[in-house]
């Protein structure tokens, strides 16, 4: 598929085969009130306002006069931002395949696949990840995989993508600014606050390359991260979910500071646990890699647990702020359940969406096991059938973006001039461009809509 064709008039039928009380026959193009004149002389088609007409098409001694409704849109206010219109009459199939010939001989031509949501990503209606979403739409067998491309047409993976490509951008400005002005010793970002910035960058480019290889079915087992404030209960937590003495347990809050994981099979299912350090202010150079490294499994995890003392005398204004924390802190993939934990060493009633657990005695260890399992077998429904075309497509490029943020704090640990650090910065910026379709060639869009049917 070429960009040279995208002025010509394009029809096709955009419904199924299949025999139906109605059908519909798609057209578009800048050119495309010539070609309805010349099929239907005896109506005008002036004017800019959008409107329906009933005509009848003479489609020969077989298949006689048949009525037709049609859907003109005469401005870019179309799906395709340009002038559009739809034949709707009986679903017959080779009453359809006529009307299409009699377009043709008037001057339009086939449309090929996907050329109908091609011409809208070129004209800015839809992105590349939008634009697969409308085939998963169309492919969807279920509700949860109809909800998930639903979601993904709604812009959620793109915009996240395009907010990193943005702030890398506007990075970039920063570095290249001070690299201007290097003689005259102005320094418009200093080397902790462009590595604060890139470790956040690198932190969403490995959520969204997690979230695509499950997407795409490639994740071995799905992430369950502990999430809470210090003393929480959640390494005893760990090691109870996972059966064995993984993570250290102390009453001295604070004792996990490097992320720990194991794997772990809950009632059947393998997963990955991931016990955090505690929700606390930064205030040393270890606290603030424990609290970003919490953040990387948080944004990985398929399920995060919450935890919260239930013997805390404060319990719900610290159940409040948790739940406040989960909302800011919410990923592409992930669902969250809140434990009330060490209920051994408390009285205090505890209500929903609050699942009350003792580490210790084991209370309410099976109820939160099938919650886990339960929303993780609702995770993989919304997968089955999703837009797998976007995972395959994107992959290798988010690998590559994440690999040259990577490059870019080396260089910045290596204290490295921040011109070598501005040319990481520029293949990021290519590689998410190359996701969204800001950056694109006439192969990634033969890959993207060479898959969809001919009439979308």
């Amino acid at each position: 598929m070429t960009l040279v064709d995208v002025e010509d008039t394009i029809v096709a039928i955009a419904t199924p085969g299949s025999p139906a009380p109605r059908g519909a026959v798609r057209l578009s193009g800048l050119h495309l009130s010539s070609v309805l004149q010349r099929l239907l002389p005896e109506h005008q088609f002036e004017g800019r306002s959008p409107r329906r007409m009933d005509v009848r098409f003479d489609l020969g001694t077989v298949l006689g006069d048949v009525p037709v409704s049609l859907m003109w849109w005469p401005t870019h206010r179309s799906y395709t931002a340009q002038p559009s219109a739809e034949l709707h009459t009986y679903g017959s199939l080779p009453i359809l395949t006529a009307i299409v010939r009699r377009a043709i001989d008037a001057g339009a031509r086939a449309a090929r696949p996907g050329e109908f949501t091609m011409r809208a990503f070129l004209a800015g209606r839809l992105d590349l990840t939008q634009a697969e979403a409308v085939l998963g739409v169309i492919e969807a067998e279920g509700r949860g995989s109809l909800d998930h491309a639903l979601e993904q047409l709604s812009g959620n993976l793109s915009k996240p993508l395009e907010q990193v490509r943005s702030t890398v951008l506007n990075l970039l400005a920063d570095v290249e600014a001070g690299l201007d002005f290097v003689d005259e010793d102005i320094e418009f970002i200093g080397q902790e606050a462009l590595r604060s910035r890139l470790d956040e960058i690198l932190v969403l480019l490995r959520q969204t390359t997690e979230t695509m290889r499950h997407r795409g079915g490639g994740a071995d087992r799905p992430m369950v991260a502990l999430r809470g404030l210090p003393n929480a209960g959640k390494s005893c937590l760990f090691n109870r979910l996972s059966n064995q003495d993984a993570a250290i347990v102390s009453n001295v809050a604070g004792t996990t500071r490097d992320a720990v994981t194991c794997e772990a099979n809950l009632d059947g299912k393998q997963v990955t646990l991931s016990d955090t350090a505690g929700l606390e202010s930064i205030d040393t150079e270890i606290s603030e890699r424990a609290q970003v490294q919490g953040r990387r499994a948080s944004q990985l995890a398929r399920v995060r647990l919450w935890c919260v003392d239930a013997s805390r005398t404060d319990f719900e204004r610290a159940a409040e702020q948790m739940r406040e924390i989960a909302s800011s802190q919410a990923g592409l993939a992930v669902a969250d359940l809140f434990l009330a934990t060490k209920i051994d060493q408390s009285d205090q009633p505890i209500s929903t969406p609050w699942i009350g657990c003792s580490a210790v005695t084991g209370e309410g260890i099976e109820l939160v096991v099938k919650e886990i399992c339960e929303t993780l077998d609702q995770t993989d429904q919304q997968e089955i059938g999703s837009v797998v075309g976007t995972a395959a497509r994107c992959g290798h490029s988010l690998q590559l973006a994440s690999e040259a943020a990577e490059a870019a704090v080396r260089l910045i640990e290596l204290n490295e001039g921040q011109e070598f650090v501005a040319t990481e910065l520029r293949a990021i910026a290519q590689h998410l461009g190359e996701v969204t379709g800001a950056v694109y060639t006439d192969d990634i869009l033969d890959r993207v809509f060479s898959r969809f049917c001919i009439g979308k």
